[in-house]
Parts: C-alpha cells; structure tokens; sequence
C-alpha cells in the first residue's frame, strides 16, 4: 500500500491522509494545475491557507481533479490577523466562496499572532473569538474538523481552556534538524495531531552531507528521508511542491529509518534557513 492510502485518525473520529500537498508560494494562476496533477497521483490531502492568496485555484483544482469531492480531504487556513469574532466569521464564508467548497474537511487558526507581531503580544481573547467562530462553523457542517498552527503549549493552554471543541491539529515546522519534542509531547497528550509543515526545511538542508550519506545508505534522497523522518514522528508531513516529479519522489518513501537514525535525526540542530529566515516562521522570534 502507498503512503497515499495511509490515514491517521483525528480525535474526532476523521481519517486524514498521512501524506498531503502544501501549496504554500504556489502562484494562484498555476495551484488549480498544481492540485489536479497531485490529484491523479493519488494525493488525497491539500493544504492552502488565505495567506497564501491561491485558495481560488485549489478550489478549482479540487473542483476538477475528477475525484469526487468526498475522498479529498482539503484544509486551508484562517489568516493570523483575525483576532476577533466577526472578522473570523467573514473570513471562513470567504474562504468557502473564493474556492467554491461547500465544505473544508480542516481549518486551521494560521497563528496565534498576527505576521507582523508573530511571537509577539498577548491575543489570547483574539484566538478565543477565532476559535468560537470555528466551532460554529464545525456545528454548522461547514468545516468538519477545525486547529490551529503555529501554536505554543500557552497557546493552546488558552483555546483548551475555553473551547467546547478541541483542536484537532497544531499544524508545526517540523523536520530533522527542528524537532520541538516538549510541544510534539504536549500535543501527544492532548489528542492533537501534528502536521509538520515545510518537512525539507524549505530545501536548506538539501546540501547537509549527513543527512545525504543517511539517506543514500536507504537508497532514497534527502528529501525522502526527512519526509520519511516526519511520518515516523507520527505527523502528517506537507511537503510543498507544483512540480510533478517532485510530487512523485515524495511519496515514495516505502522504507524504514532505523531507531539508531531517527534518534541521530532527533538530535540534529539545523535551523539556519538562509533566505527563508525573512519569513515570520522561520524567524524564530
């Protein structure tokens, strides 16, 4: 069986496929071909957000893929700067309108800050009003499962505290080299699933060379091995690509990493993003 068939199940009782598609810096005129391409490969797990201003062309490569609706399991994201009830609401009837859904199977709270204060201030009562805007979403059948991204145990500390539903994902960086193990235990604990965004470490450890001789000892490539290294976690891994080869390579990664290996992988620190580090996920603010 391929990774693509494989499913974890969310404490609420949904399957989500173990392997998805991230469409983050996926031009919104290329993400419809994008998608459908990933679609025929047998991907069944897309991932966007509202920041990533291409939930237009998801939703029509989802509309398209010839797949029924049914066995896709589509997220996107509620954007960081939506701290209040109202504009919370808005946000998830827009997102449904510019992709054309009648329903997301997970939306997520981006973060628990807004971009240009991320890890900043204090909007704990901003994420309680997000999340109750979520919750009635979910009871209205609009989204099935509803998370978060981003967040620190404070972070869901807040939302657990007041929710009548708990989140059922914290979507995280993760990946060799960054491997938050307080937050991946707390999250553990609490039946949250963690999907692990940007599992190539937006592609700056593609030139570490042990990581190249550890995956060339499993006849894979660096990019299978921390793809690989993310789903023995036990994440979701969302690798993000609009390049069909790419898209191929990442979904064979029918090995096993050794507990000798994953342990050397736990340990590895290799957060130097390069360029990427301008991005507020990566700033480690």
């Amino acid at each position: 069986m391929s990774i693509l068939d494989e499913t974890y199940t969310l404490a609420d009782g949904s399957p989500i496929p173990k392997l998805g598609l991230g469409t983050w810096m996926i031009d919104d005129d290329r993400a419809a071909q994008a998608v459908r391409e990933a679609i025929e490969m047998g991907y069944r797990n897309i991932d966007t957000a509202q920041a990533y201003g291409n939930e237009r062309g998801v939703g029509e490569g989802v509309r398209t893929s010839g797949v029924a609706r049914e066995r896709l399991f589509v997220s996107t994201k509620l954007a960081a700067e939506a701290k209040d009830y109202d504009t919370a609401t808005a946000a998830i009837d827009e997102s449904l309108a510019t992709m054309g859904l009648d329903y997301l199977d997970l939306m997520l709270i981006h973060s628990p800050q807004p971009w240009d204060d991320f890890r900043g201030g204090d909007y704990a009562q901003g994420n309680r009003e997000a999340w109750r805007a979520l919750e009635e979403a979910q009871t209205a059948g609009r989204i099935r499962s509803i998370g978060v991204s981003n967040f620190l145990e404070a972070d869901l500390d807040n939302i657990l505290a007041a929710a009548t539903v708990a989140p059922q994902v914290n979507q995280l960086l993760v990946h060799a080299g960054n491997t938050p193990e307080a937050l991946l235990a707390y999250c553990a604990e609490h039946d949250i699933l963690v999907e692990a965004y940007s599992p190539i470490a937006h592609g700056e450890i593609l030139d570490n060379a042990d990581l190249d001789a550890m995956a060339h000892r499993y006849g894979a490539t660096v990019p299978q091995l921390c793809i690989r290294y993310d789903l023995q976690l036990g994440t979701v891994a969302l690798p993000k690509t609009a390049n069909p080869e790419h898209m191929r390579a990442n979904a064979q990664v029918d090995f096993e990493i050794s507990a000798e290996d994953m342990a050397a992988l736990r340990r590895l620190d290799a957060r130097d993003y390069g360029e990427s580090s301008a991005f507020p996920v990566y700033s480690g603010r």
